[in-house]
């Protein structure tokens, strides 16, 4: 079956590209300034950097049209706070609190002496905090109940004068005429036959202020008093402390900025530098370190044009934009090192214009076909569900323009005035006069230091490296060997399997602590808060959210039955309830009410409010029409992300299948559960979108349709082996690693491209010399790009920050798994996929040899 080209854009960008080499090689200085100035003017933007800074966790890391956000609004409007009447289970949003979790020694539980003095000695301390020069306590601040402060419950059980500290009942206590729950504020507990608590190992105190903008700047200077005090009083002989503010998440998230920058220059440094010395050349006059030093500021100009730009139009700039200096970097190297190689397998005695000419009719267009399919795989990505990622993949599409026209301008005009320097045989440091030849006369410390401007006699270029030189005549010659083709098609259906394995492995979601540094107190508050308080999750609010004739008795049967429902699911308990409902029914038949008509029912609402005023909060009661209520489930065995995946996606779909009313859930922490069934949908549309992509990029571009065909295959092979060795390296997929995982899969892009284009444009007859052909001449520049930024962001894995040991893990798997699919995998495969007449084909089309 015979082959057939559709590279119906190759032939005339070649032209194109010919061209503009010719005139960056006439006239370099103008290709050289201009970006300067350019980039100089739009740099300008970064002024505005600290104003467009925006790294709300809430706003930018969960799906910007979340279920839950618009159940949220729902809930806002149909039940207002009551500031009055303070309810943790019933507020919208997480407020202003602070909390610690005090867990007692082992020789101690919360029934002995010593350690109970210390957490009230503790309390009394934070109690007293004063802010305002002294002028306001938490007594000023606190959320309250009939005027007086919501206090901590569980100090005042134990403390009771009528209650005894062995008969308290767990999880549900009775105090007074009222029932408390203390599943959220004990753990560790260990209960008797009768339900009372023998010993605990655990206690969470809270502390709640005023959400009002009255008070919002005294109550952030509290909850400082109180991150200052707990920071002094981790360290007690009975009791390990931990604590946490409602402040703490984003503090976190920004700390990111302050600490986590640092270590991003040095990284950011290391890679340069290695890229910098694997351009050193032994001959003083083909040295190429000024190229790859301008190579590098070729990439600085592009940022610093694409960042000035955007902050200029009032772009928002989150955190997670940062990685894309990386992903910047890696493919501005990797275009010099294509762009370098190219330039030494032209004619050193040619004029430099003709070796321009040649170099980007030969270079450019592999470097084209990568560009374009980045650009437009980004600027698809800013229709995300996660607003981190829409900025992300703007920032990075402009960058990636300016990156690609830099390339053609700038760093192709430094090449050109460096050819001339070479042409006139200068030295590299000094620019001066360099003799061609060793002298005998002369030490070897001269003829090492200032001798050069050799080149191959046989074919004019400059003298391949070493290790060009050994995939031309070792690895090359040693990978089509039969015996080794057949290793690494084994090797490779190995390592599909393994990915397989570890793909249905994978972790969904983000816990908390992953998003601060393994030192924060918040790590520590969450993985205590895990470990003694998993075994009672969120109050879940069960919304009726259309008006509803509670007084039907059939209607009111059929809705009562919907909670039921809910009562049976996995993670809620059965005996943990709120309703309002029920409480009213109760109290119409103490009453002796007929509840089942409609203007008793509604005639005694009032009444039952003023007994149970919380209740009321509970009812959305407007002339006369109830359009809307809620009731509270308790959930439970909450321990891990996956527990809340799979708890919110029951929840929801017991709502759905209640056909007498419809039905909402909701908490504030759905927020952020709702990532979870984003997450996975984005991430394989992101992938779909970017195969699509190259596909039809390669097929216009690439003088072969099985060329084609395996760049686009080989990145869902790179992709599938991603996502496995991310499950076996514990990586969750989440909203920050779905963002380093986009960022990465675009390098597979690169190598899978440039050694397929390479492939099918040489000249040489049979598969097997195309691919050695191929190896020799991008095997060592796919090297020096893969390991040089692998090493470059090694520093990344020892970071205190998750996020950024997250980045190190993906971007390490990437680099590598594409490393080694670009020359060990789709060289071998293309041997077997291409035709043995493309030869003629390509020489009838006139499709010129890469020789990149």
């Amino acid at each position: 079956m015979g082959c057939r080209r559709t590279d119906c854009f190759s032939n005339p960008l070649s032209r194109v590209f010919e061209t503009l080499g010719l005139t960056v090689g006439t006239h370099p200085f103008y290709f050289l300034i201009f970006p300067l100035f350019l980039s100089a003017a739009l740099g300008g933007g970064l002024i505005f950097l600290k104003d467009r800074m925006d790294n709300d966790l809430e706003q930018q890391f969960t799906p910007a049209k979340g279920p839950s956000k618009v159940v949220r609004a729902f809930v806002r409007e149909n039940f207002p706070l009551n500031y009055s009447m303070f309810s943790e289970d019933r507020q919208h949003d997480k407020g202003n609190f602070a909390s610690f979790i005090a867990v007692f020694n082992k020789v101690y539980n919360l029934l002995d002496s010593p350690a109970l003095e210390e957490i009230i000695m503790l309390n009394k301390k934070i109690l007293n905090i004063r802010v305002d020069n002294g002028s306001l306590g938490f007594e000023d601040l606190c959320t309250k109940v009939n005027g007086q402060c919501v206090s901590n419950v569980i100090l005042e059980i134990i403390q009771s004068n009528d209650t005894h500290q062995t008969s308290i009942t767990y999880p549900v206590h009775t105090q007074g005429s009222s029932s408390v729950f203390l599943g959220s504020v004990l753990g560790g507990v260990i209960t008797d036959t009768s339900g009372s608590v023998r010993s605990a190992q655990a206690v969470k105190l809270l502390y709640y202020l005023e959400d009002l903008e009255s008070t919002a700047e005294a109550s952030k200077l509290w909850l400082r008093g109180f991150k200052t005090l707990l920071s002094e009083e981790m360290d007690s002989k009975h009791i390990d402390v931990s604590y946490y503010t409602s402040k703490s998440k984003q503090e976190e998230i920004d700390s990111h900025s302050t600490d986590g920058f640092p270590l991003f220059l040095i990284t950011y440094a290391c890679a340069i530098t290695l890229s910098v010395i694997s351009c050193l050349r032994l001959d003083n006059v083909r040295n190429k370190v000024w190229v790859a030093v301008f190579g590098v500021l070729s990439c600085m100009l592009a940022l610093l044009s694409s960042f000035g730009l955007l902050l200029f139009t009032g772009v928002p700039f989150v955190i997670t934009v940062a990685n894309s200096f990386f992903l910047l970097l890696g493919i501005s190297l990797n275009n010099m090192f294509m762009v370098v190689s190219d330039w030494e397998h032209t004619n050193v005695q040619d004029p430099v214009p003709k070796r321009m000419a040649h170099t980007y009719k030969e270079a450019i267009m592999s470097i084209t076909i990568t560009s374009v399919t980045d650009v437009l795989k980004f600027f698809i990505g800013v229709m995300s569900d996660f607003p981190s990622v829409q900025f992300f993949c703007l920032y990075t599409a402009t960058s990636i323009i300016f990156c690609y026209v830099y390339t053609l301008t700038f760093f192709g005009a430094f090449l050109a005035l460096n050819g001339r320097r070479e042409a006139s045989n200068r030295h590299w440091l000094t620019c001066m006069k360099t003799p061609s030849d060793k002298a005998d006369h002369h030490s070897e410390t001269y003829n090492i230091c200032c001798v050069g401007g050799g080149f191959d006699k046989s074919t004019g270029a400059e003298k391949k490296q070493p290790v060009a030189n050994f995939f031309k005549k070792y690895y090359g010659p040693f990978l089509m060997k039969p015996w080794v083709k057949g290793a690494v098609i084994l090797v490779y259906l190995a390592y599909v399997a393994l990915s397989i394995y570890g793909c249905v492995r994978i972790k969904q979601g983000t816990e908390l602590y992953d998003l601060a540094a393994d030192n924060s107190h918040v790590t520590r508050f969450i993985k205590k808060h895990r470990q003694y308080f998993s075994d009672y999750g969120p109050s879940v609010m069960v919304i009726v959210s259309e008006a509803f004739p509670y007084w039907n008795k059939t209607k009111r049967h059929h809705i009562q039955t919907c909670i039921e429902e809910f009562k049976r699911e996995q993670f809620v308990d059965e005996n943990i309830y709120t309703s309002w409902l029920d409480s009213y029914l109760s109290y119409g038949q103490e009453k002796g009410l007929n509840l089942d008509e409609e203007d008793l029912f509604l005639k005694n609402l009032p009444p039952f409010f003023d007994l149970f005023p919380f209740f009321q909060q509970d009812v959305n009661l407007t002339a006369d029409v109830i359009y809307s209520s809620r009731f509270f489930i308790q959930t439970v065995d909450i321990s891990s992300g996956k527990e809340e995946f799979h708890m919110l996606n029951s929840l929801q779909s017991t709502a759905g299948r209640c056909s007498a009313a419809s039905l909402l859930v909701y908490n504030r922490e759905f927020i952020f559960y709702d990532q979870y069934n984003v997450v996975v949908s984005s991430t394989v549309k992101n992938v779909a979108v970017i195969t699509a992509v190259m596909f039809v990029v390669s097929l216009l571009l690439i003088p072969n349709p099985v060329c084609a065909l395996l760049v686009t295959c080989s990145i869902g092979s790179v992709t599938v082996g991603v996502t496995g060795f991310m499950a076996l390296w514990d990586v969750s997929l989440d909203s920050i690693s779905m963002i380093i995982f986009t960022v990465c899969i675009g390098f597979t892009v690169d190598f899978s491209a440039h050694m397929s284009y390479a492939f099918v444009s040489s000249k040489k007859s049979s598969p097997d010399d195309k691919a050695v052909d191929a190896l020799s001449s991008l095997g060592y520049p796919i090297l020096q790009g893969a390991l040089s930024t692998i090493l470059g962001v090694s520093l990344l894995a020892v970071s205190k920050f998750n996020t950024f040991r997250t980045f190190f893990k993906i971007f390490f798997l990437v680099m590598f798994i594409g490393m080694v699919h670009g020359l060990v995998i789709v060289p071998v495969v293309l041997t077997r996929l291409l035709c043995s007449s493309e030869k003629d084909r390509v020489k009838e089309a006139g499709v010129t040899i890469t020789k990149l």
